[in-house]
């Protein structure tokens, strides 16, 4: 009975700072680039993008395909930052645990 009710404070505990870690998260930032800077995305740590920026040198109306590959690959590499934030940060909490998702 001592133990479940150890273990018990120990997930309330860790629950809450799983919590504070997630806010944490939604304040921190990530960047990434695509066509030597040409194109910059930065997105939160809840995966939002907040920011797209596009050099005046890429604005081809001639290669709009070109602009739009450069886009998602910034976007998918700043959705990748993110991902390994969310593993640095949450992992802390989560590591030697067997949680699907963590």
């Amino acid at each position: 009975m001592k133990n479940q009710g150890n273990m018990m404070k120990q997930m309330q505990k860790m629950q809450k700072q799983m919590e504070k870690a997630q806010e944490e998260l939604k304040e921190k930032t990530v960047e990434a680039t695509s066509g030597g800077g040409a194109v910059k995305v930065v997105a939160a740590g809840d995966k939002r993008i907040i920011d797209v920026q596009i050099s005046e040198d890429v604005v081809d109306p001639e290669d709009v395909d070109m602009l739009q590959d450069l886009i998602l690959a910034a976007m998918n590499e700043a959705l990748k930052k993110v991902d390994e934030l969310t593993e640095q940060d949450l992992g802390k909490l989560t590591k030697g645990m067997n949680i699907p998702g963590m």
